[in-house]
């Protein structure tokens, strides 16, 4: 009997060791399958540009942080269109997100080595008006338009509108530009400047300024209807170095999707995006990001979509100014297209 038990306890005792040696192999395997999936992750060097064409990024920043993203992403935040054209230019960014007439530019200037993968903000400006006078672009006629961008976007896409409303901008109205959106938007809440072409988000600078100064035009709108719903004014995105985007297919895929999600998860979550914006320095003040993200146009268009809704934006600038798009009108092969 006591024989008995001497076996069974030995017999307990080995298939206790078992287990625990089993266990312990178990949670080694998993570490290791741990260890090698975050060796995986493709490293992305990402420059965000500061203001509305950054916020669409931000939670998934915040993902990146908190370990959950699909790559391995590193941000920089820069201030200006400039930085992200050096950055792209010199490889120290894989993806960046330009203004769509510098991704544009870029794609000549470079002879083809950047793509545009998505559109991700549409316009951006609004006419402002201390005042009640102006319901329509028509209202436009006779009037000051104090506004940025002189030689520059603002000034061509200001142009096409009151054209195609009738308007001659060099004779049916005075524009007075000047250099900084700051000082725009001390001239409008001072109540120098009566009528104005704002971006955001100055916006919301200006109003929380001046409670008298309200949004009479938003120019998004007048676009498509100035192009009859041919175009968008899709002034946001996101682009490639080509050779990255070759050589790893599969990551930007994810990130396309992650960026989407972002995006999506800014518009539907206000608070928190705000929050993140003044996190990562995207926007200064969480309460300016909440105010101003209604009137950021975020979006996400990409492939076939993108390239027909931008082209007719493209052609309004390249009429203005070749320059202003790099000297010429980009191929299909500009636009990346995963499904072709």
């Amino acid at each position: 009997m006591k024989t008995t038990k001497k076996l069974l306890a030995l017999l307990f005792a080995g298939i206790l060791s078992f287990a625990l040696l089993a266990g312990c192999a178990d949670d080694k395997a998993s570490s290791k399958a741990d260890e090698i999936s975050s060796d995986v992750k493709t490293k992305i060097n990402v420059a965000v540009i500061k203001g509305p064409s950054g916020i669409g990024m931000v939670n998934l920043m915040e993902e990146n942080s908190e370990g959950f993203a699909a790559n391995d992403y590193s941000f920089s935040i820069v201030s200006s269109p400039e930085e992200i054209v050096n950055k792209i230019s010199s490889g120290q960014a894989d993806l960046a997100t330009p203004p769509t007439n510098l991704a544009a530019a870029l794609y000549k200037n470079t002879s083809g080595k950047v793509q545009m993968l998505a559109a991700s903000t549409t316009g951006v400006l609004y006419i402002m008006e201390n005042g009640e006078t102006i319901k329509s672009v028509a209202d436009l006629k006779g009037k000051t338009i104090y506004s940025t961008g002189q030689g520059a976007n603002p000034e061509y896409i200001l142009n096409y509108i009151l054209s195609q409303n009738g308007i001659d901008p060099k004779k049916d109205v005075t524009i007075e530009f000047r250099t900084e959106n700051d000082e725009l938007a001390t001239l409008l809440a001072t109540g120098t400047a009566r009528i104005a072409l704002v971006p955001e988000p100055f916006v919301t600078t200006v109003m929380t300024k001046n409670p008298d100064i309200r949004v009479a035009l938003d120019i998004t709108e007048e676009w498509e209807n100035a192009s009859g719903g041919e175009s968008r004014l899709l002034m946001g995105c996101v682009i490639g170095r080509r050779e990255f985007v070759d050589n790893n297919q599969e990551a930007v895929l994810e990130f396309l999707n992650e960026y989407k999600a972002s995006i999506e998860k800014a518009i539907s979550d206000v608070e928190g995006t705000a929050a993140l914006c003044e996190k990562y320095g995207i926007i200064p003040k969480a309460a300016v990001a909440k105010a101003a993200l209604p009137r950021c146009g975020l979006t996400y268009i990409d492939g076939q979509d993108m390239m027909e809704q931008i082209k007719g934006y493209f052609d309004v600038l390249f009429n203005a100014n070749p320059k202003s798009v790099g000297g010429a009108l980009p191929d299909e092969a500009f636009y990346y297209n995963p499904k072709k």
